[in-house]
């Protein structure tokens, strides 16, 4: 038995489009990305899975006619766990919006440190110690390309980014 060439297709468009959505900063569709991979494994699980048969139960119909509920069980489970996930990560994005105004994933100070290094032209050249910075003073030196004003956010009804007790330091 060969699988269907248009399932195999479906898988693939299915995952390709979840793990480019995945790799995205916004929160919802990395939510969307997760959905579709899920989706896209699910199916490629029922594929691989084999032909439909008859029930597998002992005296319905001959073994070799039976269908395996392997693949079956397995697709059930993974959609309880995708949904999950999805419940999670919904969470995190709410909490960011409320937080933020945006559910977009921040650079870490050590990612903003690797592209000023990487703009300077350093990447080569090994550094072996810091340079007496804070982390602080570090992220605050930074540009975040995700910051807008704090009138911007008030036009826009947004709650001001929240301050945190590590950040007092960062303070202008």
């Amino acid at each position: 038995m060969a699988p269907s060439i248009t399932l195999v297709v479906l898988v693939a468009v299915l995952v390709a489009t979840g793990v480019y959505l995945l790799l995205e900063r916004s929160l919802s569709r990395v939510i969307i990305g997760i959905a579709l991979i899920g989706n896209g494994v699910n199916v490629l699980m029922l594929v691989a899975g084999g032909s439909a048969g008859g029930p597998p139960i002992l005296g319905e119909s001959a073994p070799e006619d039976m269908s395996d509920p392997l693949p079956q069980a397995m697709v059930l489970t993974a959609i309880v766990i995708t949904l999950g996930m999805t419940a999670f990560l919904l969470a995190m994005a709410y909490r960011s919006w409320q937080l933020n105004g945006h559910d977009e994933v921040q650079d870490d100070l050590e990612d903003r440190r690797i592209a000023r290094r990487a703009a300077r032209d350093e990447l080569s050249e090994r550094v072996t110690d810091d340079s007496g910075a804070t982390l602080a003073e570090d992220a605050a030196s930074t540009r975040d390309e995700t910051a807008r004003g704090e009138d911007e956010h008030a036009r826009a009804g947004h709650h001001p980014a929240a301050i945190g007790a590590d950040d007092e330091e960062a303070k202008p």
